[in-house]
């Protein structure tokens, strides 16, 4: 395992259990330090620049416990209910990943005491992860309708002169900048407090209209 203390961004590969099908599992492991997250690839290759994990899980309100069964397995518990079970090389590596992981879940808990006191941290990471999967939507969003214009550019005359492309392309675009709208309002909504006399979102309706995001892009 990989470990940098300063930016306490760490990695290397862990068993992770999955199901009593499927039992226990290679993977490579990777923690954000900055971002407060623990990412899994299926391996090493397939982690390259901006790629997306097989799964990612907050460790603000984490608790990270070795395992008694044996030396090397030890348990994620996450504050938004998700629990990952994983078993290192040795005993040794197991206590690198408790204590690397229990530091950064430390930091990043003491953050969300400072900033957000009134929002306990199951909410306030269920509003993380609902705003993190609208991000990943969007994004693919984007992706498709850079591809569309593309095709129909590429059609030329064709594109041109037919009207029901030249509406599909512009109802493309307008769809995806709404969406957009509605993302950037919500993070002004989540990061600043309600001014006087403006209207606030409530988090029922934060992540109901976070939820309309994803499922719509």
């Amino acid at each position: 395992m990989d470990i940098h203390q300063k930016t306490r961004q760490f990695s290397g590969q862990l068993y992770k259990y999955t199901n009593v099908m499927k039992g226990w599992q290679y993977r490579f492991f990777t923690v954000d330090g900055s971002a407060g997250l623990l990412h899994y690839f299926l391996c090493e290759g397939e982690k390259p620049e901006g790629s997306t994990p097989r799964g990612s899980v907050h460790l603000a309100g984490a608790v990270i416990c070795p395992s008694d069964e044996d030396s090397k397995t030890f348990t994620v518990n996450c504050a938004s209910g998700d629990m990952l079970k994983l078993r290192a090389a040795d005993a040794r590596s197991r206590q690198e990943w408790v204590n690397g992981l229990r530091a950064v879940a430390e930091s990043h808990t003491k953050a969300i005491s400072a900033t957000s006191p009134p929002l306990p941290p199951r909410e306030h990471l269920a509003v993380l992860d609902a705003m993190g999967s609208a991000k990943t939507q969007l994004q693919n969003t984007e992706q498709a309708d850079l591809a569309l214009c593309r095709v129909l550019e590429a059609a030329g005359s064709t594109f041109i002169n037919d009207p029901n492309l030249l509406l599909l392309k512009a109802t493309s675009a307008a769809s995806l900048h709404c969406l957009l709208q509605c993302y950037n309002i919500l993070q002004r909504n989540q990061h600043q407090p309600a001014r006087t006399g403006c209207p606030s979102i409530g988090k029922p309706q934060f992540l109901v209209i976070l939820k309309m995001i994803s499922t719509r892009s």
